[in-house]
């Protein structure tokens, strides 16, 4: 018995069916295992520990032989002083003030009181962090900025990811190009890596708390960005 040619030209038409990744139980895998590792650091630092890649990865920014001199001169050290402060309270506030204003100007009222709220709240939440752990500042090297409070969880690690990738979120419906979205939150991602990285080199964070931070920040803003979808309909 032959196939009819007919038959066999319809079967080689129908589009192939591919599957695809599970991006939702991805998503939440990524998220549950986020969630773990900061529970986990959390809990190290709470018994006092300090972990093994702390010690390792700041003496790695310092001179061999001499941890008073931190690597690249002082051009580089310069650089890093400039970047920390955009992780600093002055200038998020400014940040999250003018954009509320902005948004006021246009007469987004809840995404203004959104911006705000979420930035506010993550802030408190950081500094009650801190209270709780009550982690002293490293004392392996120099200071190279001033420093006044507790060290677990890093301030600017975690306030710098609630406030620049929640402002990336906001400009999902404005834009609506795949590449550009992609683009934004990839500023951001490396602008507050950045940060971070500045405050481990500076000497006045274990590499431990700005990973905190960074997960603490990156949870706390996605957090919002679902209740903006949910509120905002989006």
């Amino acid at each position: 018995m032959t196939e009819d040619p007919a038959h066999l030209i319809d079967i080689a038409e129908q589009p192939v069916r591919t599957r695809r990744p599970p991006w939702l139980l991805v998503a939440g895998a990524a998220l549950a295992a986020a969630l773990w590792a900061l529970i986990h650091l959390a809990s190290e630092v709470r018994e006092g520990e300090v972990l093994s890649f702390d010690r390792t990865l700041m003496l790695a920014m310092r001179t061999p032989g001499n941890p008073a001199v931190p690597l690249g001169g002082p051009g580089l050290a310069s650089a890093m002083r400039d970047m920390t402060a955009l992780g600093g309270g002055p200038v998020l506030t400014m940040v999250v003030v003018l954009v509320a204003v902005f948004l006021l100007l246009k007469r987004q009222y809840r995404p203004a009181a959104l911006v705000v709220v979420a930035t506010a709240s993550g802030g408190v939440a950081i500094s009650v962090a801190k209270w709780f752990f009550a982690r002293a500042r490293p004392d392996l090297v120099d200071h190279m900025v001033a420093v006044a409070s507790k060290s677990f969880p890093s301030g600017h690690a975690g306030n710098s990811a609630i406030v620049y990738l929640t402002l990336a979120s906001l400009l999902f419906p404005v834009i609506r190009e795949a590449r550009l979205r992609v683009f934004v939150v990839a500023v951001a991602l490396l602008l507050v890596g950045a940060i971070g990285v500045s405050r481990v080199y500076l000497g006045v964070h274990w590499p431990s708390d700005v990973l905190a931070g960074w997960l603490f920040g990156a949870l706390w803003a996605l957090g919002w960005w679902a209740v903006e979808a949910r509120v905002l309909g989006r």
